[in-house]
């Protein structure tokens, strides 16, 4: 059996979206949509792709979806993530910690803050 661990995304690794295909490649399952607590902000990159980043005060939960990633496939993953975005410990709505997409701080300055779309999906609905 193969080894997995679980992977928070928000944002074009989700379902249906362009990275979408990276998770796909390395036989990953969705699991659920799930939400963070409510510390996070969230950054429009370019209008390419989002940034979450953990604040201490302002934050909200952000939507989120949680995959099933063969260890083995995790690296790939990352090497292929827009540059500014890494690799975290996120914790979601329910308690449960697991890794996630997170963004740089320096990623984020002087770019447009979307955090009060609560999503990636969200926002792009409106752009």
């Amino acid at each position: 059996m193969t080894k997995t661990i679980k992977l928070a995304v928000n944002g074009t690794l989700m379902r249906g979206l362009a990275l979408n295909p990276n998770l796909l490649n390395v036989n990953a399952t969705f699991e659920r949509d799930a939400q963070t607590e409510p510390a996070y902000r969230l950054w429009t990159i370019d209008d390419n792709y989002p940034a979450m980043v953990k604040v201490n005060t302002g934050g909200v939960a952000i939507a989120v979806e949680v995959w099933q990633v063969p260890l083995a496939g995790l690296g790939i993953i990352l090497s292929q993530e827009p540059p500014g975005l890494a690799i975290g410990k996120v914790m979601l709505h329910d308690g449960e910690e697991v890794l996630g997409v997170i963004g740089e701080p320096l990623t984020v300055e002087g770019k447009k803050e979307i955090t009060a779309y609560g999503g990636w999906r969200a926002y792009i609905e409106t752009v």
